[in-house]
């Protein structure tokens, strides 16, 4: 039996992998701050869900508050920590960008040295697809140069996974960094389309839809993604011998150090998914159609040729499965006929 630290907990893809760990036997110590960004009763409905469980041990705290956090690592001897808090959402970035460096920078920082000091064996933690911003080669790998983000959410994951090389290379802590494409499913998140528009549709009130309908995003059903964090959470990330500093390899190094992407590779254009939505729900949507809004990218599709090599795992959920399975989920937790 591991111990893990999962930190966000509570939130969307935390709470599913806290499940799924404490299902396989591994004992987890989930953080979170519970903060308001959004309805704090889906955090607590999801962490009730959790804290019946033996092996699962909730902790209330912010990733900012370095003593609390040096002592929590210094306490729990963890084997391994996967870093799931952060400030979430690019467009809420663009209100409120501190709440980004507090959490995403300052936050990582900690949880970075509680690994250094603790001797943590492995660390997995959350980058983000925004990282590829103004990239247009198609599909994103992550061994393409990523440095021109289009939203400071998109800079602070890019800023985690140097910071985490970082770490690698001075102290030798195995990092492993994943980039998500657009998560859905099941207890997600209220500011994510598929919940905004399933609320709208379903009280009758129009959906905003950016870039007429035709951005085109490779939605990823979450049960795939639980999938492959945990394949790779047991496959610690090795040096690559044949890591060349004259020609560097952004996804591997001399270092333990490993980026992969968690995507579909299925990328599927908005109209489209709010076409499967309305077939989900019976019911029409009333569309705003609106322009792109900054810091919005038009398109994300993921390369997995290496998630596939290295665990031989892709995700397969199709978008008719995974919506409907949400739309399921959402008329039982809000007591919908």
């Amino acid at each position: 039996m591991k111990k893990v630290l999962v930190t966000g907990a509570a939130g969307f893809i935390g709470f599913h992998l806290c499940k799924s760990l404490v299902t396989n036997g591994e004992k987890v110590v989930g953080i979170d701050n519970l903060n308001d960004y959004y309805d704090v009763t889906l955090k607590t409905d999801r962490l009730k869900q959790l804290e019946a469980e033996e092996n699962f041990k909730f902790i209330k705290a912010d990733l900012a508050e370095k003593d609390k956090i040096a002592e929590l690592f210094a306490e729990e001897n963890f084997d391994m920590a996967v870093n799931l808090a952060a400030q979430a959402g690019v467009r809420y970035s663009l209100i409120n960008p501190h709440a980004y460096i507090n959490s995403n920078i300052n936050g990582f920082l900690n949880i970075l040295e509680g690994c250094r000091h603790n001797k943590v064996k492995h660390l997995v933690f959350a980058s983000s697809s925004s990282v590829y911003g103004a990239n247009t080669k198609m599909p994103f790998s992550v061994h393409h140069n990523v440095d021109h983000p289009v939203s400071l959410y998109a800079a602070t994951k890019k800023a985690n996974e140097l910071m985490a090389h970082t770490y690698s290379s001075l102290y030798n802590i195995p990092c492993t960094g994943l980039r998500f494409f657009t998560v859905y499913g099941p207890w997600g998140r209220p500011d994510m389309a598929l919940f905004l528009f399933t609320k709208a549709i379903l009280e009758g009130n129009h959906i905003d839809v950016f870039n007429y309908g035709r951005m085109q995003r490779d939605f990823t059903y979450i049960d795939d993604v639980i999938k492959g964090v945990v394949r790779i959470m047991n496959k610690v990330p090795q040096s690559n011998p044949e890591w060349s500093s004259d020609n560097p390899d952004s996804a591997t190094s001399y270092s333990p150090y490993k980026l992969y992407n968690i995507g579909s590779n299925n990328p599927v254009e908005l109209m489209k998914f709010i076409e499967v939505l309305e077939d989900c729900l019976g019911r029409k949507a009333k569309k705003n159609l609106l322009p792109i809004q900054p810091g919005d990218v038009p398109a994300t599709f993921a390369d997995v040729d290496d998630l596939m090599r290295d665990v031989g795992f892709k995700p397969s959920t199709s978008i008719e499965d995974g919506i409907k399975r949400f739309v399921d989920w959402y008329k039982v937790y809000y007591k919908i006929n």
